[in-house]
């Protein structure tokens, strides 16, 4: 794409028909993730053409590809200190895949937890499927929302959850198994298309796809940061079940020893079968990981193109031979940021860095855990 050409944005209504289409805004940030829901943020002239569209619950979509979405939750115009109104639009939203976080998981008639065995694949597809697209109440059920094929990817694991977020939930279970998920869609059959991703391992260390490295000896990035910390980590921990005082099952999780050890106590009182300790506690401890991730702009003109050569999800190599740093990471998340002249990568390696609410939510959880004991 050439660099002074903005994206076009193609506005579409909810059953998916083509509302006008823009390419003369003022800018356009637009994040993915591949473990949460991504975002956008659209300024652009209210006098422009096809701006009274902008409406909520429209839909973007950058081109004509499908895998990039959002859909419009949040207008704004400010007024100057005259009482005048501004001449910009704030149009703000999230991506397609982000209706997930419209509904909570609800367990079955007289059950406690809404509960699932199997490969993570089919563990996310559950809960899409009993909240989203065939829930009990009818009244949840999402519009033109279909799910792919179940090809039982990703590793066994059992989720049990009651009263949460489903795309919370998602995260979660994404970052436990590395595991990926999206919603695309289809214009043809007016669906959107909930879907798990996998991600290419395009590391220097396999030979069976072209090898992707990003680094600044190599005119691919530049701008990087670099963070690897151990402030937060914990690597051994102490994982207590049911039961009371003495009687109360606990286990321990971890090798760590001496200096290096540094233990935490996992709360998992709600797990009902010892069987699923040790995998709650595994969980939980995938949390407390050390922080190791890049961000990085990278570098439009260089000879890797973004969505051919490689991709959201896939997995790379690294390299800053001044800092003596080789390693491979996860592309987690790609902000395209679009302005006139301007064009733009910014992207994550590796987990990002944790947002306020993030930590919020899981210090809720473990609190909320801890009201049980």
């Amino acid at each position: 794409m050439a660099q002074n050409k903005l994206m076009p944005i193609r506005i579409l209504s909810q059953e998916l028909n083509l509302l006008g289409e823009i390419d003369n805004y003022e800018s356009l940030q637009f994040p993915r993730s591949f473990h949460s829901m991504g975002s956008f943020d659209l300024r652009i002239n209210r006098y422009k053409q096809h701006t009274d569209k902008l409406l909520k619950n429209a839909l973007i979509m950058l081109g004509g590809q499908l895998n990039k979405v959002g859909i419009i939750k949040h207008r704004e115009i400010p007024l100057n200190e005259k009482g005048k109104s501004s001449e910009q639009w704030t149009i703000k939203g999230y991506q397609l895949k982000g209706i997930v976080g419209q509904r909570l998981s609800i367990p079955p008639a007289n059950t406690e937890y809404d509960q699932k065995s199997g490969p993570a694949e089919t563990v996310m597809k559950h809960y899409i499927n009993r909240h989203l697209v065939n829930p009990d109440d009818p009244k949840r059920k999402i519009p033109h929302l279909v799910i792919a094929e179940d090809k039982g990817r990703g590793q066994h694991i059992t989720w049990q959850s009651r009263f949460k977020n489903i795309a919370e939930e998602l995260q979660d279970i994404s970052l436990a198994t590395e595991l990926g998920w999206d919603i695309t869609l289809d214009l043809e059959n007016k669906q959107f298309i909930f879907d798990v991703v996998e991600g290419v391992n395009k590391t220097t260390d396999q030979d069976e796809v072209p090898p992707i490295l990003f680094s600044p000896e190599f005119e691919t990035v530049k701008n990087q940061t670099f963070t690897d910390s151990d402030i937060n980590m914990k690597n051994y921990g102490y994982v207590a079940g049911q039961g009371e005082g003495v009687e109360r099952e606990v286990i321990e999780i971890g090798g760590a020893t001496g200096l290096k050890r540094i233990e935490t106590f996992i709360d998992a009182r709600d797990v009902a079968e010892t069987s699923q300790l040790k995998e709650r506690g595994q969980q939980k401890m995938k949390e407390l990981e050390n922080e190791f991730y890049l961000e990085s702009e990278i570098l439009t003109m260089s000879p890797l193109v973004y969505g051919e050569d490689y991709d959201l999800g896939d997995i790379t190599t690294l390299q800053n031979r001044s800092w003596g740093l080789t390693r491979n990471a996860r592309l987690t998340e790609i902000s395209e940021v679009y302005e006139p002249g301007t064009y733009r990568i910014d992207a994550t390696f590796g987990p990002s860095k944790s947002t306020l609410s993030e930590i919020i939510r899981g210090q809720f959880a473990d609190y909320e855990r801890l009201l049980k004991m």
